[in-house]
């Protein structure tokens, strides 16, 4: 084994960057703003995990939404900041249930409830054709299962969405898709949205 020396850093003040950075537009392929499991690890919480320290975990870590998963590692839905919000958590207070009962199960939105797109037209479709489709849904996010495999092979994100079509938008306050997406048209399809006005 070789022996690694440290240098000092000072006077590397300029940042390397891709060689060919290619400007993403929504003729793209989706697999562009696809989060591939088999890539890059789930972000999950256990569904018995409090409520309060998961919503500030991922405050902290700036992240927006996990997959809820029991003992086994088997995936029973999903939380994000939304449904874990203090308004969320004051309403169940109310109920008579004291803050420190509260689970991720408690806020989750079941697998039975959540909405996929099947992993083999994800490779075929353009982001255009995923924002198309989920302007629709109004969700955040949204799985993506391979039925041949059996499994969740991902997810699509409209933050990630916004994200690499490099768009001005506050993703703190477009939490909901439908008014994410419709950020996303204004500023990509203008004409559309304004014909569609009329």
């Amino acid at each position: 084994m070789k022996p690694l020396t440290l240098l000092p850093a000072a006077g590397q003040t300029s940042l390397a960057h891709p060689e060919h950075v290619k400007n993403i537009t929504l003729d793209d392929p989706a697999l562009a703003i696809f989060t591939d499991f088999r890539q890059s690890q789930a972000l999950v919480v256990q569904a018995g995990a409090s409520a309060a320290e998961a919503e500030s975990r991922m405050r902290e870590a700036h992240v927006r939404m996990k997959i809820v998963v029991d003992k086994a590692n088997n995936v029973l839905g999903m939380v994000s900041l939304d449904d874990l919000n203090n308004q969320e958590m004051i309403k169940r207070i109310s109920q008579g249930f004291h803050r420190s009962e509260l689970k991720v199960s408690d806020f989750m939105r079941p697998l039975a409830a959540l909405k996929a797109f099947r992993w083999q037209d994800i490779q075929q479709a353009s982001i255009g054709d995923v924002v198309d489709a989920l302007q629709a849904n109004g969700e955040q996010h949204c799985l993506v299962v391979d039925n041949q495999r059996r499994e969740i092979r991902g997810i699509i994100s409209a933050s990630d969405i916004a994200r690499k079509l490099r768009l001005p938008v506050d993703i703190a306050t477009e939490s909901n898709f439908a008014r994410l997406s419709h950020v996303i048209y204004q500023q990509i399809k203008p004409r559309n949205s304004l014909a569609n006005v009329g």
